[in-house]
């Protein structure tokens, strides 16, 4: 079982929803993604579990719990796909994981159909929850309990109900003109390395590229982060990451700091012929 929350790690949220899973189920193995997702950003939560969750076996169960909708009227919803089943709430957090299914993503935010060669239900049984059911923690009391239940082969269709259409947010995609890519900052890591939306084979085929933040140009691509000689007395580079987007990062240092640059900050990438 795989958590992914913005719960942070200083209070006992993250704690107590294990207890709950360990106390349906003592021997489910318990992985955590990241507690660290900022608090409500469900577009990073959504980059960072696409990117993340094929390393995992196929039968993983995902629990997600970026919720700023939780006690409202929003679905809890349990998605079954080839590489992984998802408990979270129905907010646009799983349209990364959607969007690998779908031939073309849209690019306004509403609903979505669901692909064919995916399911999904809505978690309705409140037999799978704890009670009484808290309107501010559904982690604790309706994903963390279901989730567990799900791990000792309760089958979905006991869990809920299914569902034709979910909820879809779109991520922001680069753009292309001539020789000039437009993109943007989709995440900020623990080191300060600013991860674009510009994907690796945008960057391929090409003499040499130039990345603009900030008003500062980093020419070429560094094969690490150390950078090497060429690199500036800062240490700025700019390189293609472990997701496989281009990132700008400082050696022994963050570019964020740096540039003073953060998520949605805007990005220039110049093709070299």
């Amino acid at each position: 079982m795989v958590l992914t929350t913005d719960f942070g790690l200083q209070d006992p949220y993250v704690g107590v929803m294990k207890g709950v899973v360990l106390g349906i189920n003592p021997g489910v193995q318990i992985i955590d993604l990241t507690h660290q997702i900022r608090p409500q950003n469900v577009a990073q939560a959504s980059f960072v579990l696409g990117s993340s969750h094929r390393f995992f076996p196929p039968g993983a169960i995902h629990v997600v719990v970026v919720d700023p909708g939780v006690g409202t009227d929003r679905n809890a919803l349990l998605l079954l796909t080839p590489h992984g089943r998802f408990l979270a709430p129905d907010n646009g957090v799983l349209s990364h994981v959607l969007r690998d299914y779908l031939d073309e993503p849209p690019g306004q935010s509403g609903e979505i159909n669901v692909p064919a060669s995916l399911t999904a239900y809505r978690l309705t049984n409140p037999k799978y929850w704890l009670h009484p059911v808290s309107r501010t923690f559904h982690g604790r009391d309706v994903f963390a309990p279901a989730a567990a239940h799900l791990s000792l082969g309760v089958h979905p269709d006991d869990l809920g109900e299914p569902v034709k259409r979910l909820s879809w947010l779109p991520s922001p995609l680069p753009g292309r003109l001539g020789n000039l890519i437009q993109g943007q900052v989709i995440d900020v890591d623990h080191f300060g390395n600013l991860v674009t939306n510009v994907p690796a084979p945008m960057l391929e085929g090409f003499s040499g590229v130039d990345v603009k933040i900030q008003g500062r140009v980093i020419h070429g691509l560094s094969p690490t982060f150390h950078g090497g000689p060429e690199a500036p007395g800062d240490g700025l580079v700019a390189l293609v990451g472990s997701y496989g987007y281009l990132e700008a990062a400082v050696r022994d240092g963050s570019a964020a700091m740096l540039l003073g640059a953060d998520i949605s900050e805007p990005v220039e990438v110049t093709l070299h012929a």
